[in-house]
């Protein structure tokens, strides 16, 4: 039993870490951060931060996994219904995420997307191609949930949509980042989006629960 609680200790302390990470690279950015920002805001000792993360790349990557695994949470096998209610709420989630971007990652991953340790050794973060994928996965499980309970009938396969949402999403919320949302009508762009998807997942009335935007 020791083993056990020894890592779930770990998983706690690290993800206690990764959560002041977040914070320091919501408020600094991922260029201007170093590893001393992340040991000051978490309270610990330099032995203690490189004892679960090698360096500040390292420590980004674990932040975008937990991260991630929030944002998709609801992609899971208890997918509510009907599932275009349940989709149309995740894009008003992030609807409200867009009117507060300064308190975002938006930033701090463009910084690294760009930074020279990724540009020049992509290969060494296979993380960032396996997050579009696992994206991609979890939009894809939703709407293949919606054709097998009849409540879509889409025009393009699952993952062609899925894929097509993401890329709407991060480059409105890049330009949205870096102009503002009035600049951007982020709103307006949203309600086209919406429209769109409407068309391109054509959701049905099932249960007797008719399907609005």
């Amino acid at each position: 039993m020791c083993p056990r609680v020894s890592d779930e200790y770990k998983e706690t302390k690290k993800r206690e870490i990764a959560a002041a990470a977040r914070r320091v690279f919501i408020r600094k950015g991922f260029a201007h951060a170093v590893m001393q920002d992340i040991m000051d805001e978490a309270g610990i000792s330099r032995g203690a931060l490189y004892a679960y993360f090698d360096n500040l790349e390292h420590v980004f990557m674990e932040v975008l996994r937990y991260d991630d695994e929030e944002l998709f949470q609801w992609t899971g096998p208890e997918l509510q219904s009907p599932v275009w209610e349940t989709l149309m709420k995740w894009l008003r989630e992030i609807e409200q995420d867009l009117m507060k971007l300064q308190h975002s990652l938006v930033r701090a991953r463009a910084e690294f997307f760009l930074s020279s340790a990724y540009v020049r050794n992509k290969q060494h973060y296979p993380y960032i191609q396996q997050r579009y994928k696992n994206a991609v996965d979890a939009i894809s499980r939703v709407i293949r949930a919606g054709e097998e309970r009849e409540e879509f009938q889409p025009l393009q396969d699952a993952r062609t949509i899925a894929g097509y949402t993401l890329s709407f999403l991060n480059g409105l919320m890049l330009d949205t980042y870096q102009l503002g949302p009035d600049a951007t009508r982020a709103e307006r762009q949203l309600d086209a989006f919406r429209n769109t998807l409407k068309l391109m997942l054509n959701p049905s009335r099932t249960d007797g629960h008719p399907h609005y935007l």
